[in-house]
C-alpha cells in the first residue's frame, strides 16, 4: 500500500476532513471531467481545506479511470445516473490494485459507500454501491483478469486515443502511455540575469534540495515544493518551466546578435512563460505578446512584472492581425499553437478524458490557418517557431509538411520535431543538453527564403 502524504489538510478545526468527503468531490470532479469540464477549473470550486487531498484523489483516479470503467461494466452492465456512476469508479480506481491504493482497500470501500449514503444524489443508490464494490473485493482477480483483454483498462487511456499512439509512434507508444501515468517532475528555469546555474543549485542545495542540470538554463528537483519555498521566486531569479518548454526561446534565437532591438510576436502567449524567457535571453527585444483570453493576457503581466521584464501585452486574435498588427513586418514568430494537450498528460491526467477523437483534425486546421496568417507578417530572413505540446503528428509533422508544400519560401531549419517524454531529443540547432523527464512536445523551426 502506498501512503498518500500531506492529503487532506485541515478544517477550520484543525482537524482533517473526513475521507468520505474527499471522496465526495473527486468523484464529482470525475463526473465534471466526463462531462468536459477541466479539472483545474473544477478544483476551484473545492473548499480550501479539501482541494489538496482531491487534487491527489482526482490525479490518481483519473490515471486509473480506464480500469474503472471497465470493472464497473463488468460490475453492472447498466450504467447507473452519473453522480453513482461517477462515485463507484472513484472507489474502483483508488482500490483495484493494493500496491497503489492511498489507504487500506476495506476503509476506502467502506468510505465510498458512507460518501454514497451523505450525499443527496447517490443516497438510494448507496445499497447498489455497497454490493459493486463488496462483490469485487470477493472476485478482484477474476474482475481484474476480464478486464486485461479491455485496451482502455489495460493502458488507461480512451481506445482511440491509444490507437493513435501505436500509428503515429509505432517504436514509442508504449513508452508514451507508460510515462502519462507517472508524476511530471518539476523543473525550473534559472533567469540567466540575475543566476548562473550551478549557482541557484547551490542555494536548492542549501535548503535541503537536491536537483539536477537539464538544457541550457534548467534544473530538475529531486522532489516539488510550493514556488513561495524557491530562493528568490518572488524577484524572479526562478521560473517554474518543463524542459521542453524551455528549448523555445533559444530555438528561435539562437545565433542572433543579442544586442540589437529585434522584433518579436510571441503568438497564443499565455501565461507568458516563453515570453519571459524570450526576454531573459534577448532583453533588447521588441516583444508584442498575444492572447485571445483577456484574463489569460493578466496572467502575462504578472509573470514579467515578477521577472522585471517589459513587452506589449494585447487581447487579441492572433488569426486576425486586422485587429492588432500595425503592418511592420516581424523578424521572429513563436506560435505556440493551440493542440490537444496530449503531451502534457502526466500533469494534466483529465486531458485524455476530455479530448475526443476528432479534435486532433479541428485543431490541426486552427494550427494550419495561424500558420497560413502569420507567415506573411514575417520578413524575409526571418524565422517562425512552430510548437505545441502535443505528440499527436497531425499537430506536429503533418502540420509543418503540409505548410512546407504549400509555401515555398519556407526552408525547414534543423529541428526537433516530436519530444519523446523520457528521450533526449536529437537535431537540435542549440548546443545540446539532455533534457532528461520532460513532456511531449513538438518543434519546427521554419525560415522565409531571403527574396
Amino acid at each position: 500500500m502506498t501512503t498518500m502524504p500531506s492529503l487532506t489538510g485541515q478544517t477550520s478545526s484543525g482537524q482533517s476532513p473526513p475521507l468520505w468527503r474527499l471522496l465526495q468531490a473527486t468523484a464529482a470532479a470525475v463526473q465534471a471531467t466526463r462531462q468536459g469540464r477541466s479539472l483545474t477549473a473544477q478544483l476551484e470550486s473545492v473548499p480550501h481545506e479539501l482541494r489538496p487531498g482531491v487534487q491527489a484523489l482526482s490525479f490518481q483516479v483519473l490515471r486509473q479511470l480506464g480500469r474503472a470503467m471497465a470493472l464497473r461494466e463488468l460490475l453492472a452492465s447498466k450504467a447507473p445516473p452519473p453522480a453513482v456512476d461517477a462515485l463507484l469508479c472513484t472507489g474502483l480506481a483508488l482500490c483495484w490494485n493494493d500496491a497503489d491504493a492511498p489507504y487500506p482497500v476495506h476503509t476506502l470501500v467502506n468510505q465510498t459507500v458512507e460518501a454514497a449514503r451523505k450525499q443527496r444524489q447517490t443516497q438510494a443508490q448507496s445499497g447498489f454501491i455497497n454490493a459493486c464494490l463488496r462483490r469485487f473485493m470477493r472476485e478482484r482477480d477474476d474482475c481484474v483478469s476480464q478486464t486485461n483483454g479491455n485496451l482502455q483498462a489495460q493502458w488507461n487511456h480512451p481506445r482511440w486515443w491509444v490507437e493513435r499512439l501505436q500509428a503515429d509512434h509505432p517504436r514509442h507508444w508504449q513508452s508514451l502511455l507508460d510515462m502519462a501515468q507517472k508524476p511530471a517532475p518539476m523543473t525550473l528555469r534559472v533567469n540567466s540575469q540575475q543566476h548562473q546555474v550551478t549557482a541557484y543549485q547551490q542555494q536548492l542545495d542549501a535548503i535541503g534540495v537536491s536537483s539536477h542540470v537539464v538544457g541550457l538554463q534548467g534544473l530538475q528537483l529531486s522532489k516539488a515544493l510550493p514556488v513561495h519555498l524557491l530562493p528568490g521566486f518572488s524577484a524572479g531569479h526562478v521560473s517554474v518551466q518543463d524542459a521542453a518548454a524551455q528549448l523555445a526561446a533559444p530555438l528561435l534565437m539562437h545565433g542572433l546578435d543579442t544586442a540589437k532591438p529585434w522584433k518579436i510576436l510571441d503568438a497564443c502567449a499565455a501565461p507568458g512563460g516563453k515570453t519571459g524567457h524570450l526576454l531573459e535571453l534577448y532583453p533588447q527585444a521588441n516583444v508584442l505578446a498575444l492572447d485571445v483570453d483577456e484574463s489569460r493576457c493578466e496572467r502575462i503581466h504578472q509573470n514579467l512584472q515578477r521577472l522585471g521584464q517589459r513587452a506589449q501585452v494585447r487581447a487579441a486574435d492572433a488569426g486576425q492581425p486586422g485587429q492588432w498588427w500595425d503592418g511592420e513586418l516581424f523578424d521572429a514568430i513563436l506560435l505556440d499553437a493551440p493542440c490537444t494537450a496530449s503531451g502534457i498528460v502526466r500533469r494534466h491526467p483529465d486531458v485524455r478524458w476530455l479530448r475526443r477523437p476528432t479534435d486532433s483534425r479541428q485543431l490541426a486546421q486552427i494550427q494550419a490557418t495561424l500558420l497560413e496568417t502569420l507567415w506573411p507578417l514575417l520578413k524575409s530572413g526571418g524565422r517562425m517557431l512552430y510548437c505545441t505540446c502535443s505528440v499527436f503528428k497531425a499537430e506536429g509533422d503533418e502540420a509543418v509538411q503540409a505548410f512546407l508544400q504549400r509555401n515555398t519560401d519556407a526552408l525547414l531549419q534543423p529541428s526537433p520535431g516530436h519530444l519523446i517524454p523520457g528521450q533526449s531529443p536529437s537535431g537540435l540547432s542549440v548546443e545540446h543538453n539532455p533534457l532528461g523527464e520532460h513532456d511531449g512536445f513538438y518543434y519546427a523551426l521554419l525560415e522565409k527564403r531571403q527574396s
